[in-house]
């Protein structure tokens, strides 16, 4: 059945597979000090413009918001995030399994976090006489691109980077889907201002091409203490780190990362173009690899059985919101299969 369900549905880019097989009997040392994590962090590095970066290779993102969270907050600080942010609706609760509440604001704009009320929570929080026996804001979350597929521009970064600086809290960016941020017509940040304007990021490897994996860079000279010993803690230190090294210094190589984004985007701005031929409304139009369309519930079960796709929530009584997304493997035929099932609805 044609499938545009998620952006991880396929395995992983053959130049991956390739160099997995061809590696397979090297022996090599384990937790992520053998020689294909370095060579990753070498092009990561090289790729973010920071030649001293710390970067980490964390199992999935779930793990990574976790355990980044968890070692960089102290034991009465909660994180911030906004109120569809991952880490406040689809984590099953990790954040707050591991001690941390997340102060949630509202989404703006598909997703994105408004500066001034982040000001506004952390000033109000100081002000108030009884702060001490609340839970203190230690930590922004944001995620590029947002979970509806929104993109923060450079300016808004900056505007987000120096709260977080007046105030001394990390500024964390959850980059699942960032080569889908970065390969957007309507994207302005580079990896570059994302290592400038950000404490801590991801780059997910899971969503975009790897079988699994995200590579965690610190830029700031502020990576927790025994960082590995905590991340093992929270089990999600591999000990064959060669399969996550390997999978990030092919993607890094000949900018595979930066094409498989393309491919995404560009299968994406068909898929919205065949929607609008045909009149639907968008709830949410992204400039990425997500579509998130208001369909009729009576025609959304018809596609249903020749489509997979996710359902996101109730529109009306008689309509719901639903997701369309592309990935680094979407082909051009599959777009044009949809329109075809689209069509004879």
């Amino acid at each position: 059945m044609l499938s545009f369900e998620n952006d991880y549905s396929e395995g992983a880019h053959s130049r991956i597979l390739k160099r997995l097989v061809s590696t397979d009997l090297q022996q090599v040392t384990g937790y992520g000090n053998d020689p294909f994590c370095e060579e990753a962090r070498i092009r990561i590095r090289q790729a973010i413009g920071v030649p001293d970066a710390d970067i980490y290779f964390l199992s999935g993102g779930t793990q990574t918001n976790q355990v980044v969270i968890d070692t960089m907050l102290k034991p009465y600080e909660g994180v911030i995030a906004a109120e569809t942010g991952h880490v406040s609706v689809h984590e099953a609760g990790a954040i707050e399994y591991s001690g941390h509440k997340v102060l949630t604001v509202p989404m703006h704009n598909g997703g994105k976090v408004n500066p001034m009320e982040v000001k506004n929570l952390i000033e109000d929080f100081y002000q108030d006489g009884n702060h001490e026996h609340m839970v203190f804001p230690g930590m922004l979350y944001i995620s590029q691109p947002t979970e509806y597929g929104a993109l923060y521009t450079r300016r808004e970064l900056e505007a987000l980077s120096l709260i977080c600086r007046k105030y001394k809290i990390p500024l964390y960016l959850d980059g699942a889907r960032l080569g889908y941020a970065l390969a957007s017509h309507e994207n302005n940040v580079t990896l570059s201002d994302i290592a400038r304007l950000t404490d801590v990021f991801y780059i997910g490897g899971t969503k975009v091409g790897a079988l699994c994996g995200e590579a965690l860079v610190f830029t700031k000279h502020n990576t927790p203490p025994h960082f590995v010993t905590q991340i093992k803690q929270h089990g999600a230190l591999i000990a064959k780190g060669r399969l996550l090294g390997i999978q990030f210094a092919e993607l890094f190589r000949d900018n595979l990362y930066y094409k498989l984004g393309q491919n995404a985007i560009e299968t994406a701005e068909m898929l919205k173009m065949i929607l609008h031929e045909k009149k639907y409304s968008f709830y949410f139009e992204s400039p990425t690899n997500q579509q998130f369309v208001i369909i009729d519930n009576r025609k959304m079960e018809a596609l249903r059985q020749k489509v997979v796709f996710s359902y996101m929530q109730k529109y009306d009584d008689t309509h719901s919101v639903i997701r369309f997304c592309t990935s680094w493997a979407t082909k051009d035929e599959a777009v044009e299969q949809l329109l075809a099932d689209v069509k004879a609805l």
